[in-house]
């Protein structure tokens, strides 16, 4: 004898789709967590590649003559924020131009205090640092990100 539930189920019909919805959702769990760092890696990729095609642009601007620096200097910026802030055309008669390098400084998608300002969520390295140690300096040569995590290529964020 078979005892019907309200709809028109049996007990052993409602147990099965139940345990079905359960092993669907517990396979669905660590694919959207995968799906989440992937986003995240493509947002680290995209904002890396941004930052240091403007930091190659300033250093360009740079040896083409249109920004003033010292020969003492290495030619790179002294921060991020000079990229969004621009800088005095060498080459506008009038002084009142400006050369800009990004909109606004992407921030670090793997860094988690929300209350840092963007800038500050990157490591950066001075053009006299050496890669194996990054050290900040009068400039910033390069950026990297300051998280440990590991990415899905097996390489380290810092390393990216």
């Amino acid at each position: 004898m078979m005892v019907r539930a309200s709809g028109g189920f049996t007990l052993i019909e409602m147990l099965v789709t139940v345990s079905i919805v359960a092993l669907l959702s517990t396979m669905a769990l660590p694919m959207a967590e995968l799906a989440v760092q992937r986003g995240k890696e493509q947002d680290l990729h995209h904002a890396l590649r941004e930052i240091r095609t403007a930091l190659d642009a300033y250093k360009q601007a740079v040896d083409d003559g249109r920004i003033i620096h010292s020969v003492e200097k290495s030619g790179y910026p002294p921060s991020l924020d000079v990229l969004v802030q621009g800088v005095p055309d060498a080459g506008d008669p009038s002084g009142k131009k400006r050369i800009y390098f990004l909109r606004r400084i992407p921030r670090d998608p793997m860094f988690n205090d929300p209350g840092t300002p963007d800038a500050e969520t990157w490591g950066k390295r001075s053009y006299v640092s050496s890669y194996d140690a990054p050290q900040e300096g009068s400039d910033v040569f390069d950026i990297y990100s300051r998280s440990d995590g590991v990415g899905l290529n097996g390489v380290v964020y810092r390393n990216w």
